[in-house]
């Protein structure tokens, strides 16, 4: 699989449940969102801007994604929602990896350059440096519609949030019944 496979078996409409575990205060919390992927063409408009924000080529750009995410935590009353737009820019001299432009990033509400990594079992691996902490995720797919997650956040050298987030599609796309077609195939 490589990374436009990806994003495009991601797209649709996803229910999350996220398990993050606060070690600094040894307490977890749950979470719960609504999150929609769309796919964006290398040539979008908002592929476009965001690549130029980040000073890269935008002939360099394979693939984007707009994610909208609404959701809550168990410890909170908020709402949690907003959208971001992400944009891969495949490495040339190195199949299945490249950077990941976000116009916002996870872990700090500012854009932010990371790095992704497709593994030979088809798992995507995202590192991503902030100025005061760095995360590394691993998302894979247990079926075409079951996404999974696992997530660590580092702040200082040290480890302060784990998580697990299984995601669960609501309503097969293109991409997922082609995919669900080659595995009962094979």
């Amino acid at each position: 699989m490589n990374i436009e496979e990806f994003f495009e078996l991601s797209a649709g409409k996803w229910f999350s449940h996220r398990t993050s575990h606060h070690l600094a205060f040894k307490q977890s919390e749950d979470g719960k969102s609504d999150i929609v992927i769309e796919m964006l063409a290398a040539d979008h408009p908002e592929v476009i801007k965001l690549c130029e924000q980040h000073k890269v080529e935008p002939s360099n750009a394979s693939c984007g994604a707009r994610v909208t995410w609404k959701g809550t935590m168990e410890w909170d009353e908020e709402k949690h929602e907003g959208s971001t737009v992400l944009v891969t820019v495949p490495d040339a001299d190195k199949p299945g990896e490249g950077k990941l432009l976000r116009e916002m990033g996870y872990a700090e509400k500012a854009p932010v350059a990371g790095t992704y990594k497709i593994g030979d079992d088809g798992a995507l691996t995202l590192i991503t440096e902030y100025e005061t902490m760095s995360s590394e995720e691993r998302l894979w797919f247990a079926s075409p519609n079951l996404r999974m997650r696992v997530g660590i956040l580092k702040r200082f050298g040290g480890f302060s949030m784990a998580s697990f987030t299984s995601e669960i599609r609501m309503g097969a796309t293109e991409a997922s019944k082609k995919a669900m077609e080659a595995a009962n195939a094979g």
